[in-house]
């Protein structure tokens, strides 16, 4: 079905990146305000990392059944009840403010971001097949803007409203993503449903693509949770630090934005992963070597090492997808392993700061693992060079 039968395709664009913009808020705005929840609640560090943890493991697991979603929701609804799952965790989190509240709202939101995450490549590919690259780009880098408006909103936010307004004000958002979404007309879902869903075996190649969609994602999980506190021990406030990250989801939405305006001159992903990988990985060497003096250059360093890797990780797993029921699969065998795997940074890096009274170790382990990345990297061949040796 074409998509000008239903609404323009303008009206799609808007519409997808108001959805990526609603997949991050919930996660990126406890960070700046991290020490007002623990004071309120007394969640101590290894809990308030599973503030991070819960809903990214939530969307691994929810992420790991998308061929399944897409045959039995399809793409609409399936869509449509992720972003109303998510405007009910944030809003929730206002009258249920309390230790339980926070992390059952946490794992909530995840379901909800995971529904999304496993049913909107496959509509882009089923829709937009030939600039499925540049809207994945442009999908992902609206995840990030969200992070970004998120964590330098949280701190002022929260004076307005305390910290728990500043958590639920986001539900406003995403209900007014819900809104939009309900104009697209669900004729299209006895195509979706009529999708054979026909389970395959997972290769090699395929299992590389999660490990590192997961170690990348692990970064930016980290990233995520973590560097606010970590500037605030270092002795800076509450608003610097939120701005701090603000600056750095800024700075990936910029990668973001490059990567999806350069991807189609690069067929060969490896001439973009390598060099956005050593740049990552000299943002970890720059904040644990000089966190305060080069706090703008780590800022800078990370943002686009961590922007630019994440649209690339899912474009290259995208183009090693042949159909429309083969990417619902392989998205979510990639997102859901790759999530689950990436959940496990928060709260490791949580434990290592209730034990070492800091952060470093965790920001080394990183390290090492986008040294890996960067081996792994070149494994990454183009289709035209796997066809070539498939012959």
């Amino acid at each position: 079905m074409p998509v000008s039968s239903w609404h323009s395709r303008q009206f799609l664009f808007i519409a997808i990146l108001l959805l990526g913009i609603n997949l991050r808020p919930i996660l990126a705005v406890v960070g700046p305000l991290l020490e007002q929840i623990q004071q309120a609640t007394g969640l101590d560090d290894s809990q308030a990392g599973l503030l991070t943890t819960l809903p990214i493991l939530a969307m691994g697991i929810c992420a790991l059944y998308g061929g399944w979603l897409q045959r039995h929701l399809g793409e609409y609804r399936g869509i449509l009840l992720g972003i109303t799952i998510i405007a009910v965790a944030c809003l929730v989190r206002f009258p249920w403010d309390t230790r339980i509240g926070l992390l059952v709202s946490a794992a909530l939101g995840g379901v909800g971001i995971a529904l999304i995450q496993a049913l909107v490549p496959s509509f882009i590919k089923r829709f937009f097949l030939q600039r499925s690259s540049l809207l994945m780009g442009l999908y992902t880098t609206g995840i990030m803007a969200g992070a970004a408006v998120a964590a330098a909103t949280a701190s002022p936010l929260s004076g307005i409203a305390g910290w728990s307004g500043a958590l639920a004000f986001w539900g406003i958002l995403a209900f007014i993503a819900l809104l939009v979404w309900r104009k697209a007309p669900s004729s299209r879902e006895d195509h979706e449903q009529n999708a054979i869903y026909q389970p395959a075996p997972h290769g090699l190649q395929h299992w590389s693509l999660m490990l590192f969609f997961g170690i990348g994602t692990g970064a930016y999980t980290l990233v995520l949770a973590w560097l606010p506190p970590y500037y605030m021990q270092l002795g800076w406030s509450a608003a610097q630090s939120g701005f701090l990250l603000g600056g750095l989801t800024l700075t990936e939405v910029c990668a973001g934005l490059a990567v999806s305006a350069l991807i189609s001159r690069f067929p060969d992903r490896r001439m973009l992963l390598v060099p956005i990988l050593v740049v990552l990985l000299a943002g970890m060497v720059v904040l644990l070597m000089a966190p305060l003096s080069l706090a703008f250059v780590a800022m800078l360093l990370l943002g686009m090492g961590i922007g630019a890797l994440f649209p690339l990780s899912l474009i290259v797993a995208l183009d090693h997808a042949t159909n429309v029921q083969e990417t619902g699969r392989l998205m979510g065998f990639v997102q859901g392993g790759g999530y689950i795997l990436a959940s496990v940074m928060p709260t490791l890096a949580g434990v290592i700061r209730q034990h070492t009274e800091g952060l470093e170790q965790a920001w080394t382990i990183m390290a090492w693992g986008v040294v890996v990345l960067i081996v792994m990297a070149f494994r990454f061949r183009p289709l035209s060079a796997r066809k070539t040796r498939g012959r």
